[in-house]
């Protein structure tokens, strides 16, 4: 599949991109935690997490499909009790000469953290970790490998503990499908399968650029 088809496609349906890409805010600057219109939607937190950041999940609902090496996202948050299940991750470039086959980059990766606190209406926060200057600093970091949340005035809010697979959350917050006439939410289910077939086919260099250019 050709760049120059991705687009073309991709922008076909970037303005219901709000609609049908499960999660994406109608602003295309975030990735909202929830699907349809929930209480405390209309002013959200704000969870800003770095490219080193790939977030897997938040309060039970998979981000999974966002998780690209590098890439900064801002995640809209429910007030409430709030679960993120994450991973730290920092590449490096290798020295000396590579062999074909090998990889031209050393991976760095924590275990799965989790981190759960109280999301405030309208509040942001942000995650504040050690940055390490090199890739033995960054291996020695995952020994005891923890990071906190911070809110905008630099108050400690959180921190997170190695995650266990065992989900503290209530199930993902999402309203019941109203009953009667559903054309609207058929015809945007249909792109969203279309969107998703184009989404997996799609190298993660071309997932990479798109989604830049999309929250712009």
């Amino acid at each position: 599949m050709s760049m120059c088809y991705v687009f073309r496609v991709f922008k076909l349906v970037a303005l219901m991109l709000s609609v049908t890409l499960v999660g994406c805010a109608s602003s295309l600057t975030r990735v909202d935690a929830w699907q349809g219109d929930p209480e405390g939607a209309a002013n959200p937190a704000v969870l800003k997490a770095p490219g080193e950041i790939q977030v897997a999940a938040i309060n039970g609902r998979s981000m999974t499909r966002f998780m690209l090496d590098d890439l900064a996202l801002d995640y809209g948050l429910l007030p409430g009790e709030t679960e993120v299940v994450f991973t730290y991750k920092t590449i490096w470039a290798r020295t000396g000469v590579v062999r074909d086959g090998e990889s031209k980059v050393h991976t760095v990766e924590s275990e799965q953290q989790v981190v759960r606190f109280d999301a405030q209406s309208g509040a942001e926060y942000r995650f504040r970790f050690d940055k390490p200057s090199s890739r033995q600093q960054a291996e020695a970091m995952m020994a005891d490998f923890s990071v906190a949340i911070i809110d905008s005035n630099g108050t400690l809010v959180a921190e997170s503990s190695k995650w266990d697979g065992a989900s503290q959350a209530s199930a993902p917050r999402t309203p019941l499908a109203a009953s009667g006439g559903s054309t609207g939410s058929e015809s945007g289910s249909t792109t969203l399968e279309r969107l998703k077939a184009l989404w997996e086919d799609a190298t993660e260099e071309e997932k990479r650029t798109f989604l830049r250019w999309a929250f712009e």
